[in-house]
């Protein structure tokens, strides 16, 4: 089986926070391409959540922080990214090497396009247009390490340190969602240059899952995930058009004056 890897203009791709990211060997950050804003994770009852912006554009950015290659088969709504094929761990994804960063912008098309991917009403997202609607609202990243040979083998694979994330955890009962849930569009073609090659798994299984749900900050905000803002409230004269009650006022300053 083919894998894809990237060989854009990482130079041109801007760094990511690491506290907006999510993973260990490697990390993920949702970033709004519309505004280039990395989309804040909450963490809730255990999972990830991000509020996309209905008509955004997003990218799904990964960052390795081995000293190894690294594949990552990609999915979104319970598609692969790549192949369009209801997704399984075993599939095609986007190999990195050492240290690498990308952003993957959208539905792959061919070596050179993708379709953008855009946040929008769930019945309009790509995976409830072909019929696969069960999934919709959730990204998924799974990690596997490359087999080495066993003269190289010990001492890689090390993860390089990164910050930790200290997302904000809610306890409260989710509540209905206020507007219709969000998924993923297939959105305008854009250039997006990809080459092919190998990669042999370390193992069946990935090394690591990360986990992404995502949905408007409206239906966040309702299933008590995101706390809503509340402005400061302005003071209020209940007879703005009276005078204030005045007093008789202190004498000015000074000793006192002479008799005549």
């Amino acid at each position: 089986m083919k894998h894809i890897v990237c060989f854009a203009a990482l130079a041109a791709v801007a760094t990511s926070c690491n506290a907006l990211a999510v993973g260990g060997i490697a990390e993920v950050t949702i970033i709004d391409r519309s505004t280039g804003v990395a989309l804040t994770p909450h963490l809730y009852h255990g999972e990830y959540w991000v509020a996309g912006k209905p008509g955004a554009t997003y990218a799904i950015e990964i960052r390795n922080h081995l000293d190894q290659r690294l594949l990552a088969v990609t999915a979104v709504d319970g598609v692969n990214v790549i192949s369009g094929a209801t997704a399984a761990w075993g599939q095609t994804g986007y190999v990195f090497n050492p240290g690498q960063d990308y952003r993957i912008t959208g539905w792959r098309k061919s070596d050179a396009e993708v379709a953008a991917f855009t946040f929008t009403a769930a019945p309009n997202s790509y995976a409830a247009r072909t019929g696969r609607p069960a999934n919709i609202g959730v990204i998924g990243v799974a990690l596997f390490r490359e087999r080495q040979p066993l003269s190289e083998a010990a001492g890689t694979g090390q993860a390089r340190p990164r910050d930790s994330l200290s997302p904000k955890s809610a306890s409260r009962s989710a509540e209905p969602a206020a507007t219709p849930k969000l998924g993923t569009g297939h959105g305008e073609r854009e250039y997006s240059y990809v080459t092919n090659t190998g990669f042999d798994r370390m193992q069946t299984q990935p090394n690591e899952v990360i986990r992404i749900r995502y949905d408007s900050l409206d239906n966040l905000i309702a299933m008590g995930i995101v706390e809503p803002f509340r402005p400061a409230v302005p003071a209020a004269n209940p007879f703005p058009a009276s005078a204030q009650q005045q007093y008789v006022p202190d004498p000015p300053a000074g000793g006192a004056g002479e008799l005549q």
